[in-house]
This record gives C-alpha cells, structure tokens and sequence, in this order.
C-alpha cells in the first residue's frame, strides 16, 4: 500500500509533492522519496528510510528545484524499509526513475532475463525491475517504453515514470491500484488517491486498468496499453477530502468491502517467506526468547475486534500450542485480571484509541504483561504504549461497520499465530510452507468471492422484510456467526443472534419457524480430519432447521455446493483453503448479505444510528 503524486507546472513541484505525500501518508510509512529534474537537466533524487519527516529533513540540508516530479511513500512488499530500497528507482544509467504500487509477480524471472542482458541491480525490490524494463525499450520516447515495459509485467501495479532523456512528461500506467490525473490551469498532477492533490485541483480523471497517461504542461494524454486513444470522463470533485476517498462507490462500505483483497494482501506481504514458510514481525521490542517463554496469551478488544480476538484463539492453540484467553476489554480491568510477566496480552484496535482496550492493557502493564498491539492507525496511543506492533495495512476505514479492518486483524492474528508456532517449535516447516501458500493465494480467493455479486438480489428480496437472524456456526466459524450477525444488526437494524450449532438443541431451536432466517457457516477444510467432523454436525444442524421449517442461507465451500444445496434454500460458495484461513473467505458474503439487506431497507449505511467509529469515552 504505497502513495504516489506527481506534478508538472510553472511552480515548484517539492512543495507540491510533500503536501501530497503527507496527505498519503496512511499508504505506506516506511521510506520515502522523490525526483525532480532539476534546470541542468539532471534528475535530483532525494530518499529515505522511515516516516515522510525524515525525507523533509533531507531536503532542508539538500534541497532539489524544479518544476516537474514524482514522489513516492513506502509500505515495504519486496526489500527490506531501507533507503537503499525506497523510491525512486532508476535505471542503469540514472536517466529514467520510476515510482510504483503494487507487486510485480513476475519480477525474479524478469530480473534474471535483465541480468543476463547486463543490467545492474542495486536493490532488493521488484519495482528497479520496471526501471530497467523501461530502459531496454527507450528509444527516446518515453511513453512507448512504458507501454512495451508494462505489457511485460504480471501483478498489480500503478506506475509514474519520468526521463532526463525525454524530459517534461510524466507517463503514468494502471493496472489494478487506483491512479486520479488532476487537471489544472498550465499545470497536471497524478496521484494514488484524491485527497493528494485535492487542495489543488478539483477536476480530476480516474484512469481505467490498462490506461497510460501522458502528463505535459499542454495537457493530458490517454491511451491503452497497446497505443489506442482511450478517453475517461472528467469528474468534477465537490466533496471534502474524506468524501473524495469514496472513490464513485455509492457507500464507503462497500467500497470498503471491495478493497479486502488489496488490504489482505498489504497485511501479509513484507511479512512472509514464501519459499521458506517463516513470518517476520520486525516490529517488536519483544525477543524470540519472550515469545518463546510466555506461559499464556491474553487477548482483549472490542466489538468486532473481540470477534477476530476469538477466531485468533483458534489459531493461536491450533498453531503454537500455547493456552489463549480472549476478553472484552470493557470488562478486562474490572475483575482484577490474573496476568503478569509470563501473560502476553494482545490488544486488538482499529483506531488504536479505543478507550475500553487501551484501559486494559494500561491494566496488564500494571501487572507486569508484556503487550502487542493488532492495529490499523500507526502511532495510535495503543501502539505507542506496546512492547510490539502488528499493523493492519487495511487504509482508511470511513463506513462505521468495519469490514476490511476485521479481515485485517484476523490475517494479522494468523500471522501471529504462526510466528509464535515458529518460534516455540511447534510449527513444522513443509507445514509452515503450506499455509503460507495458502494465505498468498487468499486475495484472489477473495476477489471471486466479490465477483459473485447476483445471488444477492434474491436474497435480499427474500429476507430484507424479517424481524430476526440466527447465524450458526462451529469451532473457529462460529465468531464468524457473531460478526455476521453483528454487520445485521449495525446497519439494517434487524435483531440478529449468533450461536455454536452444536447448542441449538439447549434453546434456540424453540425459535425456528418459517419466518426465521438461519445463516449456517457450513465450510471445511477437505484435507482436515477434524473440519470434515464438524462440517458433518453442521449438515446435521441444517436438517433441523429445515425439519422445523426454517429459510436456511449456507456458506459452503465450491465443492460442496452442491451437497448443502440439497438442504439448505440458498448456497454462497467459496474457495477451499485452510480451516484456519476460512473465516477470511466466509464473512465476506455474510457482509454483502447484511449491506445489501440494509440498502434495501433504506437505511444509512455508512453512518447507522446511534454509533460512531471509534469509541474514545468509556
């Protein structure tokens, strides 16, 4: 999740490139940098590691002039968070730069092709790919070696060039994060996001996936990646900058629904071996021997972070052997909690000023915990009170409901999870490795679960017009019952109640009829003797639902579509992976299902009643 902002004009474009940045900052934290062409025709390249200030700090005692630029904030993917990897980067020769977003997949296979060409790397990273890509197809036109560049790579990717050699341009490429041209008076910015440049220009257009952008002080220039004339229509930006970042989606949350795989992905990359299976959690003054020798883990939250507090439980004793409490952090300090020096404690927080949470790890460090903070807003009072940070890479959640927060912290949890298997022996290697694949492959598993929007107009006609939801689920689905349920009730107002399945003969079932809707989470794991158990029960549990006449909506696994559909009135699918990893998967469609109802019902989505975002008071 990096920022990137560009101008050219008749001002000084570092100004105008550090606003940007600072406003983009949320995107990436971890180095920074920009390059200017300077009056003598040399590119001024200024970087470094750590928060925007210290690139400010640069430029005090090294400043660049020019009129044109691109500047670039870092969440590090490829390459440790040094200067060394920030960007810019260049080519051989130091004439082309290039800022990027995203992940060049295809990157080491490139590497050894340009390697054998000749070419000379000098950082870790699969952006310095892109740079010497373009300079084996310069021919001195820069935006055709963009294009010959681009059609090469495999990923996601937003892209800024620009050439001493071709200079006053700047050539921009999409394919997968956002990219916003703005449109001034003799003067042009291009952006990751609205907010960047919004104090400048209120004209912008949205390039598509395959679009090239050609920036001069004449105007803009659009074509796809294979040279045809494109043309986007020019939107008009009336909102304030926190409006602005909806991005043409009717609600923040939707959008945010959609942004989960992206958010997934920025969780997990940086932080994952692929080939050797190991996790690095670099953000701890926590030692492996810590880790190693605590006796117990404490995990405290709130709301829907409590939610991912008890699927992280299951992960946590499945993965590292180790006994795991989960609290409520409202109640945490109340009843003299027993921790001390041999209890980590998680705290769990998207804001990272939840008032509730960070009282009670103000009560475990009384104690003498250690604490580790999962949580979304870098330098948040909760993680500048923890022994460690995990920082969920979701962006900005606006919607009140949290969604791709929740994801976050759940991926956040499996990371953990597995580093504490690692470092306690517990996690065997070709294992580690597997799940590992599986977690790198969870982003495209989501993407097709968003991509199965249709089943949810039926549903929704079928089901806005109920009073009341049970949602069932076992073992680690079963928080996922609660968080659905919860969604339910945050934005469409209608009772919902989430229940272990294998409790519904102690009392719920006196409740099923049919005008009672029963959302059952009926997934597993094919290659987990333990998952096939429960998914059996939870076949079970559907039959008595449907014996007493209730509607049943179930989740259930591609392959076993078919089989619950046989019971159940409506199926959602989605893929198989680990039974650790399902919960990733299996509350996307319990999200749509609760934002689809609530439009239905006319409800405010974004901003349901009687709650707010961040709980700050007690």
């Amino acid at each position: 999740m990096c920022g990137i902002v560009g101008y050219i004009g008749p001002r000084q474009a570092v100004p105008i490139i550090l606003d940007g940045l600072k406003r983009l900052e949320y995107r990436g934290y971890d180095s920074a940098g920009l390059a200017v062409l300077e009056a003598n025709d040399c590119l001024g390249i200024r970087r470094a590691s750590g928060k925007l200030r210290n690139l400010e700090d640069v430029l005090k005692l090294n400043p660049v002039v020019g009129a044109y630029g691109i500047g670039h904030t870092r969440w590090a993917t490829h390459g440790r968070p040094t200067e060394e990897n920030a960007h810019p980067h260049r080519d051989c020769h130091g004439d082309i730069v290039v800022v990027h977003n995203g992940i060049v997949e295809n990157y080491m296979v490139l590497k050894q092709q340009l390697t054998a060409e000749g070419h000379k790397f000098v950082t870790e990273t699969d952006t310095e790919i892109i740079a010497h890509l373009v300079e084996k197809h310069f021919d001195g036109n820069l935006e055709n070696a963009v294009r010959d560049a681009v059609r090469q790579l495999a990923g996601v990717f937003a892209v800024s060039v620009i050439s001493r050699k071709d200079p006053n341009k700047i050539v921009a490429a999409r394919s997968g994060p956002p990219v916003v041209i703005g449109l001034g008076e003799g003067e042009y910015f291009v952006a990751s996001d609205v907010p960047a440049i919004l104090s400048h220009t209120r004209d912008m257009i949205f390039l598509g996936d395959g679009d090239i952008a050609v920036l001069t002080r004449e105007g803009v220039h659009l074509t796809d990646f294979n040279g045809r004339t494109v043309k986007r229509q020019h939107s008009r930006i009336l909102w304030d900058p926190i409006m602005a970042e909806k991005g043409g989606y009717r609600h923040f949350m939707e959008k945010e629904i959609f942004e989960q795989p992206r958010a997934v992905k920025d969780t997990t990359i940086g932080r994952v071996g692929q080939e050797s299976g190991r996790i690095f959690l670099d953000e701890m003054e926590l030692s492996t021997k810590e880790f190693e020798e605590f006796k117990q883990i404490r995990i405290v939250a709130c709301g829907t972070s409590w939610h991912a507090a008890l699927a992280g439980k299951f992960m946590i004793e499945r993965l590292a052997r180790i006994p795991v409490e989960v609290d409520y952090g409202s109640e945490f300090r109340y009843r003299d909690p027993i921790v001390g020096p041999e209890t980590l404690t998680v705290v769990i927080s998207q804001s990272g000023e939840t008032a509730d949470t960070l009282a009670a790890q103000r009560e475990a460090k009384h104690k003498k915990s250690k604490t580790l903070a999962i949580c979304n807003v870098v330098g948040s009072m909760i993680t500048r009170e923890a022994s460690g940070t995990l920082i969920t890479h979701a962006g900005p959640e606006i919607g009140v409901a949290s969604t791709k927060a929740f994801t976050c912290q759940l991926t956040a949890l499996f990371l953990l999870a597995m580093y504490l298997g690692q470092v306690r022996g517990k996690l065997e290697a070709e294992h580690s490795r597997k799940l590992v694949e599986q977690l790198l492959h969870l982003p495209s598993q989501l993407e097709a679960v968003l991509k199965r929007d249709a089943i949810y107009d039926d549903l929704t006609k079928a089901l806005f017009r109920s009073t009341d939801f049970l949602y069932l689920g076992r073992g680690i689905h079963f928080p996922i019952a609660l968080e659905g349920a919860l969604k339910l009730k945050e934005i469409s107002y209608i009772h919902a109640e989430g229940y272990p399945a294998g409790e519904m003969k102690h009392g719920p079932n006196a409740l099923i009829d049919e005008n009672l809707p029963v959302v059952v989470l009926a997934t597993r794991d094919p290659e987990d003797p333990q998952s096939k158990l429960l998914y059996e029960k939870t076949l079970s549990n559907i039959q008595e639902v449907k014996a007493r006449e209730g509607l049943v909506v179930a989740v259930a696994c591609e392959g076993d579509a078919e089989e619950v559909g046989k019971s159940a009135d409506y199926v959602i699918p989605i893929g198989a992976t680990s039974e650790l990893l399902l919960p990733i998967l299996e509350i996307v469609p319990l999200q749509w299902l609760a934002y689809h109802i609530a439009v239905r019902r006319g409800c405010d989505v974004d901003q349901p009643r009687n709650l707010a975002k961040s709980v700050t008071v007690e």
